[in-house]
């Protein structure tokens, strides 16, 4: 029976077919007819004549929608300069005054809800149902929470104040709420914004913007410029105060190397390929529901998409059959027909680029959906199985309606095989024993693991990656303090220099050599070079170890066979710390007459302060908590500090035993392991902390301590592929840390610290942690 025919209640339900359910694409092609199909940039609370244009394109039918103008130079500079002039007034504004405005913007979408959610498919080609019920929802979701973040935000936040200007650039994969995404949080924390939306999808942005006019948001605050990827890097260069990125890991990595040394703030949401892992125990049919909305939702073009199923053997080949039957059920076409499954492409160069990829793997069975696919821009969901983990499309990230799989024998084997990855976006289990699955969730590196669920997003729990994933969190708490810094101005630092070879030194009848200290035991540096260290007065005080980037590695595999401290709980980590300063509270006289012979100076201030921030740290162990989010589900999304890993620290020379204990009891406080360079120019007063460390059980591995050129070692560090922070409190290294850490987009932090006695705490914790989302739905 066709549809149309007459039918009766029993031919429908003994046919089950769907019928089309079109959508009127009418009003949002009269939106765009009003500005006569073409459009310029958004600079300064208006519209540009548009120039220089390029076409913007229904991926579904290949039609033209509009022309919009390629940004320029001329036009980047024009809208930073406006974002400045609005910067000043805009960031002096209280919190409940910009509140207001953001829940004007909510109420603006929610009023247009139907507009952006139509002009959305004619753009992008993902089914309306998606952008109708999802993306559209959450934006009005991310613009009402940051409402409420601003409005609280002078209270809970004091002594913060905004960056400045934010360039965002965002992809064309969910274009509005990556938009929101970016727009809400700089808004909230009294930033302006200069916005370059994705080539393929500008629309949305665009509309946005024209409406932001009736919230009342002032002229100059938000900025939009189309163009390509020129433009974006146009932007990347100007004089912004940061850069938000959405996209692509090579594109990320060059940002990067981009922004390095410049100052700018930079946050990185990138690729991933994230695994779905299915124990045996699981409900296999919600499984499998959950995996259609895990790989085929947008059609596979979603950065945390579960695109890597790990079956366990028991339940593969059970699992296979009916994911097999249920992919041959969707239904693929006009993302406009509200009975669509899986929409169309954004463009023929990512369906080309699927197609290369999974035509040039030979290894598996390649099976794809027996569903009618419409001619133009579409890919039919595809599942490769059988393959070995090392086979490119398990490792390199596909974004499209593929789906590869692997299996594996016990839990052990299944952390293994999903951490074995670049990437660290996301990732989903599915079991009913709710044991297992909490046991798994904190194994896996990934910024997010959702429980017997995929794809929940929400604007109160933070969304981020690790590794090549990317760094800094979008959602929550959390993700507006990436829009803020101290208020206040720090006093540049002097630079403090070793004493020289004095011309008659005096030197002692006993010679001393500090080693380096890896793995809980001192080494002879492995390029069996020494400096001498001299005190103000001629006296040598000892020699000290060159070390180079033998000695980093051998520091860097100690420090990696000792990451089951992470594993130690916050109570014990806390009374080694508390350990570690009563020894040294025992040698404290020690240690002052050190620094006083190192640098001339009194030493008993330092003293005392280093025990008292090893108390500090000690104190913060077991009391850096998570928190439970506020989500729409009923459920919990869990906010856990998770330590970073392995952290490299080129410490300073102004305060050079405070200086090295700081960051050292902040990354061991949180479970991390460091690899530490000493002040260079007083290293002695770190190496005379190796017995303080033997005699306090800290386990070996946990702190490695490389004395040397802080600046030379900095390019190790920072280009070590194990490494997964670096720290510096040196300026001068920005660049050079910066650059050397896009090889595997490592968290940087470089950062001026003027007074060591008082240096905040939490800005220590904050680097020190990574916030992992943790999603649990319960009920039946």
């Amino acid at each position: 029976m066709r549809w149309g025919d007459v039918m009766t209640v029993r031919d429908i339900f003994n046919d089950m077919s769907y019928g089309p359910a079109p959508e009127s694409a009418a009003e949002a092609l009269a939106w765009i007819a009003r500005h006569d199909g073409r459009f310029g940039h958004w600079i300064d609370g208006r519209f540009t004549a548009a120039a220089d244009t390029f076409t913007t394109r229904n991926p579904a039918t290949g039609t033209s929608l509009a022309e919009v103008s390629m940004g320029t130079q001329a036009d980047i500079d024009a809208a930073v300069a406006s974002a400045r002039r609005a910067a000043t007034r805009w960031g002096r504004s209280t919190g409940p005054q910009r509140a207001r405005v953001l829940y004007a913007l909510a109420r603006l979408v929610q009023k247009h809800a139907r507009l952006f959610a139509v002009l959305e498919t004619l753009d992008n080609g993902k089914p309306i149902r998606e952008s109708r019920d999802i993306d559209i929802p959450l934006v009005v979701r991310h613009f009402y929470y940051h409402a409420g973040l601003a409005q609280l935000m002078d209270r809970e936040l004091p002594g913060k104040v905004p960056l400045g200007v934010c360039g965002a650039i965002i992809p064309w994969n969910f274009p509005l709420l990556m938009l929101a995404w970016k727009v809400a949080p700089a808004l909230a924390a009294g930033n302006t914004v200069v916005l370059k939306p994705a080539e393929y999808t500008p629309l949305t942005a665009l509309l946005f913007a024209e409406i932001s006019r009736e919230a009342g948001l002032p002229r100059g605050v938000l900025n939009v410029v189309t163009g390509d990827g020129g433009t974006g890097a146009m932007l990347v260069d100007a004089k912004v105060d940061k850069i938000a990125f959405t996209g692509s890991t090579e594109v990320g990595r060059l940002i990067r190397r981009a922004t390095a040394g410049s100052g700018k703030a930079l946050t990185l949401e990138l690729g991933g390929k994230s695994p779905y892992i299915v124990f045996d125990d699981a409900d296999l049919d919600s499984a499998v529901e959950g995996l259609v909305d895990a790989i085929w939702f947008n059609a596979g073009q979603v950065c945390c998409a579960g695109s890597r199923l790990l079956l366990q053997e028991g339940v593969a080949d059970r699992f296979l059959t009916k994911l097999r039957r249920r992919m041959d059920g969707l239904r693929i076409g006009d993302p406009l027909d509200k009975c669509i499954d899986v929409g169309a492409v954004v463009d023929p160069v990512q369906r080309d680029q699927i197609a290369r990829m999974v035509d040039a793997c030979t290894e598996g069975e390649t099976y794809r959906a027996a569903c009618a696919v419409p001619a133009g821009c579409f890919y039919p969901p595809t599942l490769i199985t059988g393959l070995s983990p090392a086979n490119p499309l398990m490792q390199d990230e596909i974004f499209g309606p593929v789906l590869v799989s692997s299996t594996f024998r016990t839990p052990g084997e299944a952390v293994e095989m999903a951490n074995n990855t670049r990437f660290g976006l996301a990732a989903t289990v599915w079991a009913e024993n709710v044991n297992l699955a909490l046991d798994i969730a904190p194994k896996l590196r990934a910024g997010v693991v959702w429980v017997n669920a995929t794809n929940l997003f929400d604007a109160a729990a933070g969304f981020g990656g690790v590794k090549e994933s990317g760094f800094g969190r979008e959602g929550g708490w959390e993700g507006l303090l990436a829009y803020l810094k101290p208020a206040g101005k720090l006093r540049p630092i002097k630079p403090v220099a070793a004493f020289p070879e004095p011309e008659n030194a005096e030197i002692p009848a006993l010679d001393r050599t500090a080693k380096l200290y890896v793995g809980g035991k001192q080494a002879r540096p492995d390029g069996g070079y020494s400096s001498a260290i001299w005190s103000p007065r001629g006296k040598l005080l000892g020699h000290v170890g060159i070390g180079n980037r033998k000695d980093i590695r051998n520091a860097v595999e100690a420090a990696h066979a000792a990451k089951g401290w992470a594993k130690t709980v916050g109570h014990a980590r806390a009374q080694v710390l508390y350990y570690m300063a009563e020894n040294l509270s025992a040698r404290a006289a020690e240690f002052a007459a050190r620094l006083r012979d190192l640098t001339g100076k009194s030493g008993e201030s330092e003293v005392a302060a280093t025990i008292d921030t090893l108390f500090t740290y000690a104190a913060w162990a077991d009391k850096w908590d998570g928190v439970v989010k506020s989500v729409p589900i009923r459920g919990v999304a869990l906010a856990m500090n998770e330590p970073v890993g392995v952290v490299g620290v080129i410490c300073p020379d102004e305060a050079p035993l405070l200086g090295f204990v700081t960051p050292m009891a902040a990354a061991m406080a949180l479970g991390n392991t460091s690899i530490l360079v000493p002040s260079r120019a007083f290293p002695l007063a770190a190496t005379d902390l190796y017995q303080v460390i033997d005699t306090s059980d800290v386990p070996g591995g946990v702190v490695n301590i490389v004395t040397g050129n802080g600046a030379e070692l900095a390019k190790t560090l920072s280009g070590h592929l194990d490494i997964d922070a670096v720290w510096s409190f040196d300026p001068q290294l920005a660049k050079l840390i910066e650059t050397e850490a896009a090889g595997n987009l490592k968290r940087t932090w470089v950062a001026a610290v003027s007074d060591w006695v008082d240096a905040d705490p939490r800005s220590f914790l904050l680097q020190a942690s990574e916030v992992k989302t943790v999603w649990v739905p319960y009920g039946e």
